[in-house]
């Protein structure tokens, strides 16, 4: 064989055979490449491997990385070379910065691995690649997310997000901190479970138009927070559209609730908000609320208000005299530290305390510290084991004000602050207006509830004193008042025998109130019992009923009501509706069934009166109602009548099967969540079930 065709000789060491070709690779290649001995000496280098070292190539040959380079990169080279040597496998060590002698920063990235020769370890090769730049993305990324996390933190923004469906998807810990709610919680009803009842469906309604026109959602509501109080929040979300696609939204909250209160403030105070003008103010306010409260409860509770929001005191206490005018009665306490020794709400008048300091002198009683209260209570005569009382409480200072009505003495407030608290002579003046106020409230919710339960006994008086007993029927009536003011309304009910055995049932509504409509409910009355005695059919009855009206009332009264026969024992019978809502009857199962009988016009309008068969087996209930019952300003009369059924389903069999325990079952159930604003008339006629022997 000739010797330019001969094979040459292999390379001693570790050159690969064709070292030439080798060169050829390394010299362009894009990344750093280096071969070393098992000893961890450099043998090969390509000219990429100098940008990572700053050495030219013929530097490295030979040596070894801790000879001639920086600690750190020589220790992550030979800590590299020595474990594959170990190991016999390849290492990759991370990244690696190293820094050029014009000052760049550059970050490699580097895998070391064995070098065999028909298997058997010769030496360790490197391959490194520079990811100065993915580095950098990485780290621009990372500060932009910095910057936004810091944005998000310094605006206190609170941020959640959910699927493209509003489910909510991921945990919102900030969110959860402030409104309290479990996980389990947030995920069944996201930040919406959070939101206030009253804002809920608007906030909910806008929501799910963002959702469905893909737009920015933009509102304003109150959120329940962990201290179970609310706060005012602004929320702005956005969807987050992939390929044309909404793949999530984010949400981000911000607290508004100090702007939204300082609007508040600002609107209710003149422009230049002046230590003068808040007193005016408060004093305004304390006196518009307690113009609106009518009894005494209510007047103590605005007290209380007024306390802690125009006095920011800790606890307020309310006592009236009582007619003996030797004892004061505590209204609302909130546990007084310098009432030791006294049991239940009586306190006389010669136990020296903040109250019946301001009582007795019928002047206000002004302590700004423990020092200045001891020194009085000390004047007063005080025993000192009240005094140590007081003083050892966290209250530090003290407002006694006498409730004064014409010179006399009506009782006395009691406020306290757990700080020492100045009083200025402009406070003094505000104080005690603030108790000509209170005493002027008091005064009159006294006369109020005093009339108020005369009024009460003057509408009973109009009603029955008692309803008939009669052999095969039970009889049962429920009334409410529902005037709040000094009226009687015009809600009447009424059963008698009639001369052949039969019962006469009838629940009336005279709309309207005082003495007016309880005139008319009185004529109404009478003339029923008068027709009915008579000419009972209830169709003859409504007939003549318009005729009296016609007569004796005028063009607008309106009146209607429900007229009923019914045969003892039996329970056959007859009903005629004057636009009265229909009876009720129940089951002894208490299935409820609502009468179709058609429901007619009110008595005096022209019409011609009809009246139905409506029977009520025995066992059975029938009911008959006012309006009252199923229609307030919040319940139409359909919802209130679907509502009744319902509320007779749920009651149980022996509240069914007794007239009395179902009415007041359906009375209680009615107005639960409702504030009643009109009289409640209820009406039952039971017959009871046949036995064996019957």
């Amino acid at each position: 064989m000739s010797a330019e065709t001969s094979v040459p000789p292999p390379e001693s060491g570790v050159d690969i055979s064709d070292s030439a070709l080798l060169r050829g690779i390394t010299a362009e290649a894009p990344f750093a490449f280096a071969v070393f001995d098992v000893e961890g000496r450099f043998q090969r280098v390509n000219e990429a491997f100098t940008d990572l070292t700053g050495l030219p190539v013929d530097r490295h040959i030979g040596r070894l990385p801790e000879e001639f380079l920086p600690a750190d990169l020589a220790a992550v080279m030979s800590g590299a070379v020595r474990r594959v040597v170990e190991e016999d496998r390849p290492v990759t060590d991370g990244d690696v910065r190293t820094r050029l002698s014009g000052g760049e920063t550059r970050h490699w990235s580097l895998v070391f691995f064995p070098a065999r020769d028909e298997g058997r370890l010769i030496g360790v090769g490197m391959f490194g690649s520079d990811v100065t730049e993915r580095q950098r993305q990485e780290d621009e990324l990372r500060r932009n997310e910095e910057r936004y996390r810091s944005l998000v933190e310094s605006q206190q923004q609170l941020v959640w997000i959910t699927k493209p469906s509003g489910a909510v998807e991921e945990d919102a810990p900030q969110w959860r901190a402030v409104t309290g709610q479990g996980l389990e919680e947030y995920f069944a009803h996201g930040w919406l479970g959070a939101v206030h009842p009253e804002d809920r469906p608007g906030t909910e309604e806008a929501w799910r138009e963002a959702l469905r026109g893909r737009t920015m959602f933009e509102w304003s509501y109150r959120v329940r927070t962990r201290a179970s109080g609310y706060r005012y929040f602004e929320v702005r979300a956005v969807p987050i559209v992939r390929h044309g696609r909404v793949v999530e939204w984010v949400g981000a909250n911000t607290d508004v609730t100090a702007q939204r209160e300082a609007e508040e403030m600002r609107g209710r105070l003149t422009d230049q908000l002046g230590a003068a003008a808040l007193r005016t103010a408060r004093l305004q306010g304390a006196t518009a609320m307690l113009a609106e409260a009518l009894t005494v409860e209510q007047v103590v509770q605005v007290i209380i208000d007024v306390g802690r929001t125009a006095l920011a005191a800790d606890r307020s206490a309310v006592a009236l005299l009582d007619p003996d005018r030797t004892t004061l009665r505590l209204i609302s306490g909130g546990g007084i530290p310098d009432l030791q020794g006294i049991s239940g709400d009586e306190i006389p008048l010669d136990h020296t305390n903040v109250l019946t300091m301001a009582v007795n002198s019928r002047r206000p009683v002004f302590a700004e510290s423990p020092e200045h209260l001891r020194q009085q209570l000390a004047d007063a005569g005080a025993d000192e084991s009240v005094i140590k009382a007081v003083l050892s409480s966290d209250e530090r200072a003290w407002v006694g004000l006498p409730l004064l009505a014409a010179g006399r003495a009506l009782g006395a407030l009691r406020f306290s602050f757990t700080r020492t608290q100045k009083i200025s002579p402009e406070d003094g003046v505000f104080l005690e207006a603030l108790a000509g106020q209170c005493a002027l409230a008091v005064e009159r919710a006294t006369l109020f509830e005093r009339e108020h339960s005369t009024a009460e006994t003057l509408q009973r008086s109009l009603l029955p004193d008692r309803l008939p007993v009669v052999n095969g029927l039970v009889l049962a009536q429920r009334f409410r008042s529902g005037s709040r003011h000094v009226q009687v309304g015009g809600d009447w009910y009424d059963a008698f025998v009639l001369q052949d055995g039969r019962v006469a049932a009838v629940v009336g509504d005279v709309m309207g109130k005082g003495v007016k409509a309880a005139a008319g409910m009185g004529r109404i009355r009478n003339a029923v019992r008068a027709l009915a005695l008579t000419n009972p059919p209830p169709a003859a009855v409504l007939t003549g009923l318009d005729r009296v009206f016609e007569a004796t009332e005028e063009e607008e009264q309106v009146t209607t009501l429900a007229y009923m026969i019914v045969e003892p024992g039996t329970g056959e019978g007859t009903l005629a509706l004057a636009g009265h809502p229909p009876p009720l009857l129940v089951s002894p199962q208490g299935t409820p069934m609502l009468c179709d009988a058609e429901a007619g016009t009110p008595l005096g309008f022209p019409t011609s009166r009809r009246q139905f068969r409506f029977s009520v087996p025995p066992g059975h209930t029938a009911v008959l109602y006012s309006d009252g019952l199923v229609e307030n300003r919040k319940r139409g009369l359909d919802a209130g009548l679907a509502e009744l059924c319902s509320v007779v389903t749920e009651a149980p069999p022996e509240v069914v099967t007794s007239p009395h325990m179902l009415l007041d079952f359906l009375v209680d159930r009615m107005l639960a969540g409702y504030e009643q604003d009109d009289d409640v008339t209820v009406l039952a006629v039971h017959v009871p079930p046949t036995t064996k022997s019957d």
